[in-house]
């Protein structure tokens, strides 16, 4: 598959902050002035330990949230400023599609999987019973799930089915954007790689983008275009997936790619990051050590 070079989603100086105390009067950066483009089809892995903000970036970014400040352009129009309640109910809803961390909590134990599919291809398409079911088997068919799944429940199908439930209802309304926040990171190993496979081949056979959110970085090496490094709420390195691995310029990044275990790399001499963190609540400069490093 070709990446275009036309962006599909810019974000400029993206900010989102929480109000944190009993009064209420110091502020959580949780993301923090970010830029990041997203071209189509194209996938940019977001990677950074726990608490970094990855997953708030992808929320506000996929319009789940508000953000404090910024803009978020999608196709050339500015969806940053349409209050998150609202989007729900725009056309723009159908563009920009959601995988969840953890795919038990994000389906409804009442609805059947043929409903969990069709429910969102009711409120942002429509159609007649038969189209919509056409699509739901569809969606069900790509996603490697027999059609006989579709009258079961919730609890009736493994942790790798219901990961595939919740790809088919994302996929089934033709999104151009699929925000991944760590899609395999609460099922086994051995169904993470049938899930990662199954998402390589959809983003190939849909001509989708993804932002795929993951503190497994040899997974976003294998999946990603770009890779994009989150520390304390900011981007301090984005670039080419094999340039950032061969050649990380930021120490955070350096870090974060020596910590991957590897049982064959002996005496090697590891990036070692001396103090300790800033407070995400406080709003404060970085150290010149981990000043952004642009590519």
């Amino acid at each position: 598959m070709t990446v275009s070079t036309t962006p599909l989603i810019e974000v400029r100086g993206l900010s989102k902050r929480y109000p944190v105390g009993t009064l209420r009067r110091k502020m959580l950066h949780a993301v923090d002035e970010v830029d990041l483009t997203i071209g189509a089809g194209e996938c940019i892995g977001l990677v950074g330990e726990s608490g970094c903000g990855k997953s708030t970036l992808a929320r506000v970014l996929a319009r789940l949230v508000d953000p404090t400040e910024g803009e978020i352009t999608l196709s050339g129009v500015e969806i940053g400023a349409i209050p998150a309640r609202s989007f729900g109910g725009s056309p723009l809803r159908r563009d920009i599609q959601v995988v969840f961390q953890d795919p038990t909590e994000s389906l409804n134990p009442g609805f059947t999987v043929f409903q969990a599919i069709a429910d969102p291809l009711k409120r942002l398409l429509g159609g007649s019973r038969r189209e919509i079911t056409d699509v739901v088997v569809a969606a069900m068919d790509d996603v490697g799930l027999p059609r006989e799944y579709g009258s079961r429940y919730p609890h009736q199908l493994s942790g790798g089915q219901k990961a595939r439930v919740g790809i088919a209802r994302a996929i089934a309304v033709r999104p151009k954007l699929l925000v991944l926040d760590e899609p395999t990171s609460a099922l086994d190993v051995s169904v993470q790689s049938l899930i990662l496979h199954l998402l390589a081949e959809l983003q190939k056979q849909r001509d989708m983008s993804y932002l795929f959110v993951s503190h497994d970085l040899n997974v976003v090496r294998l999946l990603c275009d770009k890779i994009a490094v989150m520390y304390l709420g900011r981007i301090v390195e984005f670039g080419p997936s094999n340039s950032v691995f061969r050649a990380p310029l930021h120490p955070y990044t350096r870090a974060l790619i020596d910590a991957i275990p590897d049982p064959d790399r002996k005496n090697t001499v590891r990036t070692k990051l001396e103090g300790s963190a800033s407070s995400p609540s406080t709003r404060t400069r970085m150290p010149a050590a981990f000043q952004d490093a642009v590519r």
